[in-house]
């Protein structure tokens, strides 16, 4: 049966592997299933036919056959449910990893949204160079506790997970920033995510149909 995943047409990153589709391809890369996309314009993205698949205009979705899926979470979740190699096969360890991948887009994604919409959307506010520092100063306070917990091992809770493929995709939107540096320990984890091969083509066929002509 096709799985197909609604993508953005045009990423708004130009092709970086920012926007959220790119963690559906990663899962689908590291089980190993083949899928087709659908590239939808930011026009097409509030027409009917995509919010019948996504009632709020945005991307991801996931089909397969009458299944439609959206949400980066709930679609990473599924395959990592009907597919080895994203979930431990023991209940606790398989349990934790799913704790990971709420925690990644639950408790430390929200602060690095509010710093990205604090850079890119409020700097031309008057107050903005006030509350930037501020914004900072909580995405700190996350990177603080994930670098504490995560420590010199190389994964979140043993063998690599969903819980990691979310942390890193999360992570990774703090690099141009310079914030994730300041922890060596979480930059390199980031950099062993960055370095699967899963990830590699996925971030190249994201950046394939955004560098197209």
């Amino acid at each position: 049966m096709t799985i197909t995943i609604s993508v953005f047409d045009r990423s708004p990153d130009g092709g970086k592997g920012l926007a959220r589709d790119t963690r559906v391809r990663w899962a689908m890369e590291e089980v190993g299933q083949p899928y087709e996309v659908r590239g939808v314009s930011f026009a097409a993205m509030k027409e009917p036919a995509h919010l019948s698949r996504h009632p709020f205009g945005q991307i991801p979705t996931y089909e397969e056959g009458d299944l439609v899926l959206f949400e980066t979470g709930a679609i990473v979740l599924h395959i990592a449910q009907n597919h080895a190699g994203l979930l431990p096969k023991e209940a606790d360890a398989r349990a934790r990893a799913v704790m990971w991948m709420f925690a990644a887009t639950n408790t430390v994604e929200p602060p690095i949204l509010e710093l990205a919409n604090a850079v890119l959307l409020e700097r031309d506010k008057p107050w903005n160079a006030e509350r930037l520092p501020l914004v900072k100063d909580r995405v700190r306070d996350r990177l603080r506790q994930l670098s504490a917990r995560l420590g010199d091992v190389e994964w979140l809770d043993g063998a690599f997970s969903a819980g990691d493929l979310m942390m890193v995709s999360v992570l990774l939107r703090l690099r141009a920033s310079g914030l994730l540096d300041e922890f060596e320990n979480l930059a390199a984890y980031v950099a062993r995510g960055e370095a699967r091969p899963a990830y590699q083509r996925a971030f190249a066929a994201q950046l394939a149909l955004n560098t197209r002509m």
